[in-house]
């Protein structure tokens, strides 16, 4: 079952889409665009894409890319961050990482290395790989990407210890199931008026639906026009999901409303 992430070898998508595939079945791509467009075509029968991290929020990318393609979510794996600075020598003058892992460590740089020049790269194992070509640069990626080259100048460098990442398993829409603990949505309203997300989430909340993200991205179309992705403790199987569902549906009737999935959730170290 060929499984696509974002790489190269030894990101923290990759720790995650472990828990999908084998080494042998694992492709990477560059963005996670690339990964949404190659399950929605057909190209890969998984995908594993960043959905959230405790620290940092949401991932925008990923939000916008679930708007846009029609895949369907079947399983999140929440895997725990633990960043380390790598480096052939502790005489650097740069540190390299992907964006959400220099801001996840933000504290960390200031207080320790307040002078370094921050550059962010495509991912934490790019600027690992930075980082074991040139003794002037450190990489910010799990400590298990350490070699006889290149040490691990410190451990659990992130601002805060409890910081973890939820990654969404994705399969083509046909594989999208009813069944789990957990279901997603995107909505496109296409209106705008007062009191409009009170209505879009009073429905799970009169059915004593826990909503445990709601988040608005702009849609594209223009200024001020939103989509909103929402994610329930709740299964499509479930009668007062489906009927909260239908409402949203009433009220989204000039716009759509996506189903991504029910799903249940898997912890991997």
């Amino acid at each position: 079952m060929r499984t696509v992430t974002l790489g190269p070898a030894g990101t923290y998508s990759h720790r995650a889409a472990g828990a999908v595939a084998s080494d042998d079945d694992i492709e990477f791509r560059e963005s996670i665009r690339d990964i949404v467009d190659a399950v929605a075509d057909g190209d890969a029968a998984r995908g594993v894409v960043p959905i959230e991290n405790s620290i940092e929020g949401s991932v925008t990318e990923t939000l916008d890319a679930l708007a846009a393609r029609d895949v369907a979510v079947v399983r999140e794996v929440i895997t725990p961050i633990k960043h380390g600075l790598l480096s052939r020598s502790e005489e650097f003058d740069t540190v390299a990482s992907h964006p959400q892992a220099l801001a996840q460590c933000r504290e960390y740089l200031d207080e320790h290395y307040p002078d370094a020049t921050i550059e962010a790269v495509a991912s934490t194992a790019r600027g690992v790989e930075l980082a074991a070509e040139d003794p002037a640069i450190a990489g910010i990626g799990h400590p298990d990407n350490a070699t006889d080259d290149l040490q691990v100048i410190a451990a659990d460098i992130q601002d805060r210890r409890s910081n973890a990442t939820r990654f969404f398993v994705l399969a083509p829409p046909a594989e999208r199931s009813e069944a789990g603990g957990k279901s997603s949505f995107v909505v496109y309203p296409d209106a705008n008026y007062p009191g409009l997300l009170l209505e879009l989430l009073e429905p799970f909340a009169d059915r004593g639906v826990n909503l445990t993200r709601v988040e608005s991205r702009p849609s594209g179309e223009h200024l001020g026009d939103y989509v909103f992705h929402l994610d329930v403790d709740g299964g499509l199987f479930e009668d007062r999901t489906q009927d909260a569902l239908a409402e949203i549906e009433a009220l989204a009737e000039g716009g759509w409303v996506r189903k991504l999935g029910s799903y249940d959730v898997e912890h991997v170290v």
